[in-house]
């Protein structure tokens, strides 16, 4: 353990810590030096001069605060000779103090869903945006809107992480106070609702936003930024062979941002393979909600006398004090419970007359016992012997004939959904004309994959269904026409796009690129 941080484990850790603080308000108040008397004028009058004085020795001797001669008040030989120090934090010891705020400040941090964060994000993605599409853009406005954008979105996404988890413990209800949680949980779940929808309203916008300076070159944007920290790059080795250290210090800042950036734009922007961080705490907000619920009704019910597990253990743990014999305990046990001896030991009179005549003690291990002879069926069903007429064997021919005509027509309606849809060439969704239930049900399942894929910024998408019989490729179409699907039990209206459906299952089929 590093000495700088003995001073808390050690007795009087709490005055050692009373002068520390005392150090730290006192450089927040631009003043370095101070007196053992400054030191009890900050801690109040009834602290012991002594003390502090012997606090301020100790904490010298672990390397927290370095001492100096104090000569600024003598006035005779006797005030020259008597010790008399002025003391200041070292390196070590102001590290100490910055490391336990911190450390306080993370455990005391309650956490916030922040909407505003989100609109200020917005607005600093807007501003990029601006700068992105301008041929000649200032290299500061680009470095400060993207120290802001980085700010805010790590102060959004760990007051994020430090609200749920917060949340989670309160649902938990460890020692939790229950009448202060009916009352807050209202304002609770009404504040879930509402970051809920503005995480779904800005949180699509800023997707959109991200995917537009992409397509405009976030490289040259974060290039910049690199640059502007890298031209303070102090002289080091590399300045000694000859190279320029703003060119190794420009390579780490750049990769830096580009970390920073793709970090950024997972938690607003999916892929197919990693749903964004926006979309999990989304759905870590709604699960909450009926979470929250659950423990309500919960707490109505312990309100209202109805008895729980808990209740009923503590209630037979009191019946279990109150017993008067240890037979009694054993009764309550068994009503309790239902535990008695196990059926396969019952012992018969031919067992009874052998252990008469050659007793075994109650000590005898069951290694050395002699064994008792047990039939299988025992062992297997709990009696003896099958009682009752031996069951009737079912003849269920019928059922397998009708499951198998219903797996034959719902292969060929299938087989027929997917000759309806499969198109030799790309064609308008308008232009598919009217489907059958069965097709339109198999329609909505490959366009809702397709759609999925499609992300912000393509305009071209091709999947496959997960079985490997289908295949479709979407494409986005400029304009605003709309198309029209019939079917039996409506009309299916949406955005035209052109769609190519094949039907893999038939041979050599394939996409037209």
């Amino acid at each position: 353990m590093h000495s700088a941080f003995i001073y808390l484990t050690v007795g009087k850790s709490e005055l050692y810590r009373e002068v520390m603080l005392a150090f730290v308000a006192a450089k927040r108040r631009f003043t370095v030096h101070l007196r053992p008397e400054d030191v009890r004028d900050t801690l109040g009058p009834s602290a012991d001069l002594d003390a502090i004085a012997a606090a301020l020795v100790a904490l010298e001797g672990w390397g927290n605060v370095r001492s100096d001669p104090d000569t600024s008040r003598v006035t005779t030989v006797e005030d020259f000779h008597r010790a008399r120090y002025l003391y200041q934090l070292t390196r070590e010891g102001e590290a100490a103090e910055e490391a336990l705020a911190v450390y306080d400040d993370a455990l005391g941090r309650r956490g916030a869903l922040q909407a505003v964060a989100l609109a200020d994000i917005a607005t600093q993605l807007r501003a990029l945006h601006e700068l992105a599409i301008s041929p000649r853009a200032d290299p500061a406005k680009i470095h400060l809107s993207l120290r802001a954008l980085v700010d805010r979105f790590t102060d959004l996404a760990a007051n994020a992480q430090a609200f749920m988890g917060s949340l989670q413990r309160s649902i938990d209800l460890h020692d939790a106070d229950a009448e202060a949680f009916r009352a807050y949980k209202d304002r609770l779940i009404d504040y879930l609702q509402r970051f809920i929808t503005d995480l779904v309203a800005t949180g699509s916008e800023i997707a959109a936003l991200v995917a537009r300076i992409e397509e405009h070159g976030v490289d040259l944007l974060l290039d910049e930024a690199a640059w502007r920290e890298a031209s303070d790059a102090a002289p080091g080795a590399a300045a000694d062979e000859g190279d320029d250290p703003r060119d190794a210090e420009f390579t780490r800042r750049a990769q830096l941002w580009r970390e920073r950036w793709a970090g950024f734009r997972a938690w607003f922007v999916s892929t197919p393979q990693h749903p964004s961080q926006a979309k999990l705490l989304r759905s870590q907000a709604r699960a909450a909600i009926p979470q929250l619920l659950h423990v309500v009704a919960a707490l109505n019910e312990r309100r209202t006398g109805r008895s729980d597990r808990s209740a009923d253990f503590r209630t037979l743990a009191v019946w279990f004090a109150q017993a008067p014999d240890e037979a009694s305990m054993h009764r309550l046990w068994r009503s309790a419970f239902g535990l008695s001896s196990s059926r396969h030991l019952t012992i018969d009179a031919d067992t009874l007359a052998s252990r008469a005549e050659e007793p075994v003690p109650a000590t005898t291990p069951w290694a050395q016992a002699p064994p008792l002879e047990i039939s299988p069926r025992l062992r297997r069903t709990g009696t003896y012997e099958r009682r009752g007429r031996p069951s009737r064997i079912t003849d269920r021919s019928e059922q397998r004939r009708h499951l198998a005509e219903l797996a034959a027509r719902e292969a060929a309606e299938v087989a027929a959904a997917r000759a309806a849809l499969a198109t030799e060439r790309p064609v308008r969704l308008s232009d598919l004309g009217e489907l059958e239930p069965e097709a339109f049900r198999l329609f909505l399942g490959l366009l809702g994959d397709a759609l999925t894929a499609l992300t912000p910024g393509r305009r071209e998408v091709a999947v496959t269904t997960s079985d490997g019989s289908m295949a479709v490729r979407l494409t986005v179409l400029d304009g605003s026409r709309r198309a029209e699907i019939a079917t039996p039990h409506g009309v299916f209206r949406g955005p035209d796009h052109l769609v190519h459906i094949v039907d893999l299952a038939a041979p050599r089929a394939e996409l037209t690129a």
